[in-house]
């Protein structure tokens, strides 16, 4: 169902390790003592957002002195007019001297907004502009780079590119590394972490007995393996994607995307690459010659909420569903809150409501009715077999057109022995079909006369229209030419 490339599961467990290695900010070392640089999107963003880009960010209503924090060119402008930040010198950037100020006429936050920086914020943003005051765009636009890992002073401790960053962390905290986790502790640890279930007692003796050097590597892709590996990673994503098997309103009707969540499950087992997990569940379906498993995946689409109150304004809750297709893709893929651009353009981050739009269109083309139905998943509605029902269907479509073949071979044979048979055949030696009364409660001759022979259960009578009768192969046979009728009344006594 799901065509993949599957990677060496020994390298990915390295690379799982190593993906880590992201999510750490680049450090300096300062007489041997590791000092993590300030960063403006991951440090000093946050504080703008919190307490100044109200007035100074993209909403273009509420904003003050013409100024916008939300973007590099308010810090460190080229030519003649200078920005609010002199690189290297705090003392003399307008931004700090603002922030630190104790003019009320000259303060910000205002001094009547009660809003204050703390201590630890101020200092970041110090730090940020002695470091060099390096502007960045929000994170989510950030295309992630992996960083090089750090030299640290003890070759021995670190085993991969993760500790060493560990490492320089626990020297920043002025903290020594914790002795290594007995066996026991170490396989319950990754058994919960990476299949969310406790390691049984006999893979506890595998692992205890398993003298081997790369022993913890083998414990490590032997999880990774495990079809319990992908339930695991799935089940944050599932959350993301808001998935249920119900509807989620009033009855909280029974709805059915257990298919989708396999799709999930199978993409992280199977180590799909992400590039290809995003392509397929936003467009899956729009892929050249697009395998089933493919338009599954674009079911991330229809997790959302589905009202089937009678009540319901159908075009009300159509535009709903496709407002909860943009707000999710943008808080998964992108990290944002677009929600806010719904109705003006995002004061905190850069989406304009012109972008939502854009973006609610690329969504708006799914013909469902905004009013679902009572039970049972709401059209457009696709088959979505599992493999053994796929394999159960192939395996009878391939017993029906054998027997179709067998049927249309005989055929020819068929035919000319028939046509033997009626040349010779006596019809009138055949059995007196016209005799055979057994649990008839009727019996007309079609002799021209259609009145009833019987003269026990229910009387009748015929409507003969303009119907004739000639003689047939035993007895008289109605004419009928697809424009005679013989109708047929019976009433039981």
């Amino acid at each position: 169902m799901m065509h993949t490339l599957r990677r060496d599961p020994r390298k990915r467990s390295w690379e799982l390790l190593c993906s880590a290695a992201l999510l750490w900010q680049p450090a300096l070392v300062v007489g041997g003592e590791a000092t993590r640089a300030i960063s403006f999107a991951h440090d000093v963003r946050p504080i703008l957002s919190e307490h100044c880009l109200h007035c100074h960010g993209p909403d273009a209503n509420a904003r003050e002195a013409d100024l916008r924090l939300d973007q590099g060119q308010a810090y460190v402008k080229e030519g003649e007019t200078p920005g609010i930040v002199v690189v290297g010198d705090p003392d003399n950037s307008e931004l700090f001297r603002r922030v630190t100020s104790d003019d009320q006429a000259d303060q910000m936050p205002p001094a009547d907004s009660d809003d204050r920086l703390t201590t630890k914020e101020i200092e970041t943003i110090r730090q940020w502009i002695a470091e060099g005051a390096q502007w960045e765009q929000h994170w989510a636009f950030i295309k992630p780079k992996r960083p090089l890992a750090p030299t640290t002073d003890n070759a021995h401790w670190p085993r991969n590119e993760v500790d060493h960053f560990i490492f320089q962390r626990l020297q920043q905290e002025k903290l020594t590394p914790s002795p290594a986790a007995d066996k026991p502790t170490l396989i319950r640890r990754v058994s919960l972490d990476l299949t969310g279930l406790p390691p049984t007692p006999e893979e506890v003796d595998h692992f205890l007995s398993d003298a081997r050097p790369d022993a913890y590597r083998r414990l490590v892709d032997r999880l990774l393996a495990s079809p319990r590996y992908g339930e695991q990673m799935a089940a944050s994503w599932l959350d993301a994607a808001r998935y249920a098997d119900t509807y989620g309103y009033q009855d909280d009707g029974e709805t059915s995307m257990w298919r989708w969540r396999d799709w999930v499950i199978e993409a992280f087992n199977a180590n799909m690459p992400f590039e290809q997990f995003t392509i397929e569940q936003l467009a899956g379906d729009l892929l050249p010659n697009a395998t089933l498993a493919q338009r599954i995946a674009t079911a991330f689409n229809r997790n959302h909420r589905h009202n089937s109150e009678g009540g319901a304004i159908p075009e009300e809750f159509r535009v709903e569903y496709v407002v909860d297709r943009v707000d999710t893709t943008a808080t998964v893929w992108l990290g944002l809150t677009v929600g806010c651009a719904r109705c003006h353009d995002h004061k905190y981050d850069p989406i304009t409501q012109r972008e939502f739009y854009e973006l609610f269109a690329f969504f708006n083309s799914v013909q469902e009715d905004g009013r679902a139905r009572k039970e049972g998943n709401t059209p457009p509605l696709m088959p979505a077999p599992t493999r053994e029902q796929l394999a159960e269907q192939q395996r009878r479509e391939a017993r029906l057109s054998s027997a179709r073949n067998r049927l249309s071979d005989s055929e020819p044979q068929f035919l000319v022995a028939l046509e033997k048979w009626q040349t010779k055949a006596d019809l009138r030696a055949l059995p007196a079909w016209n005799d055979v009364t057994h649990d008839l409660d009727l019996r007309f001759q079609l002799d021209g006369n259609l009145a009833p022979t019987s003269s026990s259960g229910p009387a009748g009578r015929v409507d003969s229209g303009p119907a004739s009768y000639v003689p047939g192969p035993v007895g008289q046979a109605a004419e009928l030419d697809g424009k005679k009728t013989m109708g047929v009344i019976s009433v039981r006594r």
